[in-house]
Parts: structure tokens; sequence; C-alpha cells
């Protein structure tokens, strides 16, 4: 398996523990012991989610990035890690919030997927 792919499918993981820190408080809102706890509570469990992000992106970043003998710049390890995030944001919101995707988010998409195509062209 090629550094590129690696380095993708970390940061894919590491989304994932992203949004779960960020976003799934919210999912937990109605759990009855999730709920009584005090908001310093919930940042701090979101913290600790938050290092196993960490402890994947890290990694991802040093095996992609070119300065250390991977495939891509800073710069495409941004738009890469823009583009896992939005995905992983939505499908999570798909998933956990049975949110549903209009005519305006797929146009926003292909918006998206041009800039990466423009981003990594040069």
């Amino acid at each position: 398996m090629g550094r590129g792919l690696i380095c993708v499918l970390l940061l894919v993981c590491a989304n994932i523990f992203m949004i779960l820190a960020w976003y799934g408080h919210i999912a937990l809102k109605n759990v009855s012991w999730f709920k009584a706890l005090p908001l310093i509570a919930i940042i701090l469990l979101s913290w600790f989610v938050a290092l196993f992000e960490y402890l994947l992106q890290v990694p991802a970043n040093r095996i992609g990035a070119e300065q250390l003998g991977g495939p891509f710049s800073l710069l495409h390890l941004k738009v890469i890690q823009e583009v896992i995030t939005l995905i992983v944001f939505v499908a999570f919101n798909m998933i956990v919030f049975d949110y549903h995707i209009k005519v305006n988010h797929l146009i926003g998409f292909a918006f998206l997927v041009a800039a990466v195509y423009f981003i990594f062209k040069g």
C-alpha cells in the first residue's frame, strides 16, 4: 500500500473521531446520563475523543507530506483534509441526524470537487 493511500485512510479515520468530538455530544443530548453532565465534562470528553483524531492526523500528515518523502504538498494535504471532513460530516449528518441532501448541497460539492481538481492540476 502506497504512502498516499495510507495517508488518506488515516485522514478518514481521524476525521471520524473529529466529527464525533465536535458533534457527537449533540447526538447524545437526549441520553439521560449524558444530559446531566455539565458543559466542562462534555468539553473534556470531546477533548478525549479528539486525542484519537490527533493520534491519526499527525502520522497521516507526516506520511503524506512531500517534505518527509510523501506524495503530497502541504496544500494538497489541506485540500484532501477538507474534502474528507466534508464527506465524513455529511455521512454523519445523514446517518445520525437523518439529514437529507438537497440540490444546492450537491452543486456546492461539485464546486469543491472542481477546486480539488484545480489544486492538484498545477
